[in-house]
């Protein structure tokens, strides 16, 4: 079988498809549940409705966009990524998955392919946690990684209730006809822009994760007592924000001291009230990201935290509440999607990597139901989550055709 990138197509929609945004170009800004957001969507349903594929959408916002095999009574093979976008993004991040995956099924109708096992195209509605404060939010109720009941319970900035937002744009369904059971996939692949350094400091296009690192994060409020910046003398002062800068740093030291290159923590969000020069702060709101591919290590970490809060207690009198986000077990690719990917490469000459992904994914969420493998294309400098994210037209078109050879294979199984 012949497969062949429409290479100019395809960078023409993902350039189309960052015009839909609320941030001048060339950002993108793209929350979920936005009209820009409803507008995208409706852009791409039309890419798949021209390429005669039929399309459905979930309680949530999940597309799933389906190619017929020709025993569709089988699992299918699915393959996608997501299209939301955090302020002042690029243009790659999760559309090289849609957008590639759909190029992908087109090359494959081209080259007169046709799968015994249906092949499915999902785009997951928020993958980003910018809304509502969680990411992979359609990874998470469709893999029942996430309980109904706390995600009605989840409120955007405006305190809109997700039922409210996601009913405001259309979605109407109940959100307990979103899980799907464990096999509904007979495979999952997603390809998606690095987000890192290694292919290009290797000078390899495309990268075989064989891991997604898990992710913990979790929010600590710091009470002290405020006064008055000239009047509070310092033995009598119970500053908040100087018990949350000793946590924070207890955070990068605890990250440290396990000794592995695959541990990192962040402390990413830092709210200070009352928040003036002349006025000790009273109250601190930090929020922490620790990711690991291994989770002993990731919840030493965790434990570390704890007693760091314990000391800052002890030391410096203050009040600490803790409330744990989510805390998601690491995920292993299955073996057979890594050959079948890894053997995709070799069939055309295309030297790969097989690498671990520190950024998380809806793929981490989908391995809760079936196997998996993630498709990582190069990008220039590794940045992402930048406008000057950028993946060249001949690296998508390479990563496009090693997955289109590996969803052919998979769905003749």
């Amino acid at each position: 079988m012949h497969i062949t990138i429409n290479s100019g197509q395809l960078y023409g929609e993902l350039e189309r498809l960052a015009s839909f945004t609320d941030a001048p170009p060339p950002a993108v800004t793209r929350i979920v549940f936005s009209d820009t957001d409803l507008a995208a969507r409706a852009y791409i349903k039309g890419l798949c409705t021209a390429a005669n594929l039929a399309f459905r959408e979930d309680a949530i916002g999940n597309l799933f966009v389906r190619w017929p095999g020709r025993e569709p009574g089988l699992p299918p093979i699915g393959t996608g990524s997501h299209t939301d976008a955090i302020p002042h993004a690029g243009w790659y991040d999760g559309t090289v998955g849609v957008l590639g995956g759909l190029e992908a099924i087109r090359a494959l109708q081209r080259g007169g392919f046709q799968p015994r096992r249906s092949i499915e195209l999902v785009m997951f509605t928020s993958e980003e946690p910018t809304r509502f404060g969680i990411g992979c939010l359609g990874s998470r109720l469709m893999s029942g990684s996430l309980p109904v009941e706390r995600a009605r319970a989840l409120v955007d900035r405006a305190g809109q209730s997700l039922d409210q937002v996601r009913t405001a744009a259309g979605f109407t369904g109940t959100l307990d006809d979103v899980v799907l059971p464990r096999g509904y996939y007979e495979a999952f692949l997603e390809m998606h822009v690095e987000q890192g350094p290694v292919l290009e400091q290797r000078n390899i296009a495309v990268g075989v994760v064989t891991a997604i690192a898990a992710p913990a994060s979790l929010r600590i409020w710091i009470d002290g007592e405020g006064g008055h910046a000239g009047t509070v003398l310092m033995p009598q002062r119970c500053d908040a924000f100087l018990a949350a800068a000793e946590i924070s740093l207890a955070v990068e030291s605890a990250a440290k001291s396990t000794g592995a290159i695959d541990t990192v923590a962040t402390v990413g969000i830092c709210d200070v009230f009352p928040g003036a020069v002349n006025s000790i702060p009273s109250r601190v709101k930090i929020e922490i990201d620790v990711r690991d591919i291994d989770l002993t290590r990731r919840d030493t970490v965790l434990r570390a935290i704890d007693s760091a809060c314990d000391g800052v207690i002890e030391r410096r009198g203050v009040r600490v509440k803790k409330e744990m986000l989510n805390a998601d077990p690491p995920a292993q690719s299955s073996r057979r999607a890594v050959d079948i990917l890894t053997q995709s490469c070799q069939a055309f000459g295309i030297p790969s990597l097989q690498m671990v992904s520190r950024a998380y994914h809806d793929s981490l969420f989908m391995s809760r139901i079936t196997e998996f493998a993630m498709l990582f294309i190069r990008c220039r400098e590794g940045i992402s989550h930048r406008p000057d994210e950028y993946a060249s037209p001949e690296d998508i078109a390479t990563g496009t055709k090693v997955l289109a050879q590996a969803l052919a294979q998979l769905s003749s199984l």
